[in-house]
């Protein structure tokens, strides 16, 4: 047994520490990037990624994400591709695991990956675990890699410096990180597994940029203003789930809370038991559910809340003089707090 005595910490810990600033206005911060990744492509836009969830990874939510110059990491049971531009979408990533299902769609009868139309399309591969800490996945993604050198491969999900590079020498352009963190996941209640999440930003940012790779901070952001904090730990690219929860580009029906009384959505985490029974069946009897089901208020169009996250982030860059969403880790220091904002009237956005 081993104790690590290190204080690690999470969003609502910190705050970001204001500084003189050279920048007018808002307006003045540029929110695209443009990245060269280890396996030769270049991308340029706003690094901002709906989660490959069943209720955020739709169609809708990537074409709508798309006009804004962000990516969409699409669940990876959707097989209703509608039109030729969702099929060709720059800005849409597939995803896969690694179930005998997920190896079927990516193996042939000999056992060696096959050049399919539908991934060729693709720029983005993201192969998404939720316990990326075993020889397997490694394996996996050297498999991948050695049959797509050409595409940017996202994979994850880890929390730490070694597995971190880890993946990326097994051949992964971004590296996701996150474990816990997520609204609806309980993978901490349940496992007692996880690791702060700014730190685990921080720290595995620290580890792929020396090998000239990137990181997604994945789960964990409540408000735009985590999303800010995120860039400025380090994260090249910040997944987003509960934040684009509710929205009429969201999967799900729209119904009224009678107890409530107000419209609400259903959404779910990947590990509850309702997307195993959707999936498979049920939760398999040698494990627990690891997510859950909630209610989410109705929010109308993603747009405004597009808007209100790009413009929090915009507003963090400006309190640090950072001109480019690239510069904001530089930028960035960070106090610790006992208590991020004041709710005596509520929470509120």
């Amino acid at each position: 047994m081993k104790i690590e005595e290190d204080i690690k910490l999470d969003y609502c810990d910190v705050l970001i520490r204001p500084k003189r600033s050279t920048l007018v206005s808002r307006k003045d911060v540029n929110l695209e990037r443009t990245f060269q990744f280890p396996c030769g492509r270049i991308w340029t836009g706003v690094p901002i990624v709906a989660a490959n969830m069943d209720t955020i990874g739709t169609l809708e939510m990537a074409r709508e994400l798309s006009n804004h110059n962000m990516l969409t990491c699409l669940s990876k049971h959707i097989d209703n591709w509608e039109t030729d531009e969702d099929w060709k979408d720059p800005n849409s990533v597939v995803t896969f695991g690694m179930t005998e299902a997920d190896e079927e769609r990516l193996l042939s009868q000999t056992g060696s990956l096959v050049t399919s139309e539908f991934i060729g399309n693709k720029d983005f591969i993201c192969i998404d675990v939720a316990n990326g800490y075993s020889q397997r996945f490694i394996d996996y993604i050297k498999m991948i890699r050695e049959a797509w050198p050409e595409k940017i491969i996202i994979a994850g999900n880890v929390v730490t410096r070694e597995m971190t590079e880890a993946l990326i020498l097994a051949g992964a352009d971004i590296v996701k990180v996150g474990i816990g963190p997520g609204s609806v996941c309980t993978t901490r209640k349940k496992a007692g597994v996880g690791y702060p999440q700014l730190s685990a930003v921080a720290e595995c940012a620290d580890a792929a940029h020396g090998l000239g790779a990137f990181v997604m901070a994945d789960g964990g952001c409540v408000y735009p203003g985590d999303v800010a904090k995120a860039f400025g730990a380090g994260a090249d690219f910040v997944m987003l789930g509960g934040m684009l929860a509710g929205h009429d580009e969201s999967a799900g029906e729209l119904v009224h809370d009678h107890h409530e009384d107000r419209p609400v959505k259903v959404f779910y985490g990947m590990s509850s038991d309702t997307a195993m029974e959707k999936h498979n069946g049920g939760v398999a009897t040698y494990r627990a559910s690891e997510g859950k089901t909630v209610k989410v208020p109705y929010r109308g169009r993603v747009a405004k809340t597009l808007q209100e996250i790009l413009g929090g982030v915009r507003s963090a860059c400006t309190y640090v003089g950072a001109k480019r969403i690239k510069d904001l880790p530089k930028c960035c220091t960070f106090v610790r707090v006992n208590r991020v904002t004041n709710d005596i009237f509520g929470t509120g956005t």
